[in-house]
């Protein structure tokens, strides 16, 4: 019995030690993946990646990983002419694998949710007018409009969509003063607009929802590349 206890204590010793050596080369390995991995077709100010599973290093040999977590802040994606903010993405990759000498890596999927504020809304819309949440799922536009000599403020509520899985489009539900001629053409001169949404390659927009902090884009995708 004394050698059975004393075999115990090894074996639990043991396994101590090797799962200790496996969470401090997963933070070490968390550490420089954060440094180095990019998110195509974007630049960001700080990355933090989350490698899950157990054991790790099991995961290294074999230069695949069940799951991912990457969070990125201040990311600025590159659509179109014109660069727009996202504040936070948010992106769980699955079925991770490292592409050539750990010099980068693919995900089999990804789905993950980037939020972009009113501010930064606005300044990527290309109008004249100001981007606000209008409570329930819908985003309030205000724009001043030019008619007969005189500039008056409009707001309108917008609804959002998404258009071929890579642009959001701000349309105006309804329009003050349509039933006269010409007004509700200048009005959506400055309230409607699409901004092409590029973030990351191999994923596409599948829906936005307007939230009290911003609008909330989720973005799927296959084959996602992360590049070293």
């Amino acid at each position: 019995m004394r050698a059975l206890r004393i075999l115990l204590i090894v074996a639990v010793v043991l396994g101590g030690a090797l799962v200790g050596i496996d969470r401090l080369a997963v933070s070490y390995a968390e550490s420089e993946a954060s440094s180095r991995v990019k998110l195509s077709a974007t630049k960001s100010d700080s990355i933090e990646v989350d490698i899950k599973g157990f054991p790790f290093l099991t995961q290294v040999a074999d230069k695949r990983f069940d799951e991912v977590d990457v969070k990125a802040t201040g990311v600025t994606a590159t659509a179109g002419d014109k660069d727009i903010r996202v504040g936070e993405l948010t992106v769980s990759l699955r079925d991770v694998a490292v592409t050539g000498d750990w010099a980068g890596a693919k995900a089999g999927s990804a789905s993950g949710t980037a939020l972009i504020s009113y501010a930064d809304l606005t300044a990527a819309s290309d109008r004249e007018a100001t981007v606000a949440y209008g409570g329930d799922g819908k985003v309030k536009v205000t724009g001043g409009v030019k008619i007969m000599g005189r500039t008056l403020t409009r707001s309108v509520l917008s609804t959002v969509t998404v258009v071929n899985g890579d642009t959001i489009k701000v349309r105006a539900d309804e329009v003050p003063g349509a039933g006269i001629p010409g007004v509700e053409e200048l009005v959506r001169e400055r309230t409607d607009f699409e901004r092409p949404i590029g973030m990351i390659a191999g994923m596409k927009v599948e829906k936005v929802e307007p939230r009290p902090e911003g609008l909330a884009v989720i973005v799927t995708g296959r084959n996602v590349v992360l590049a070293g």
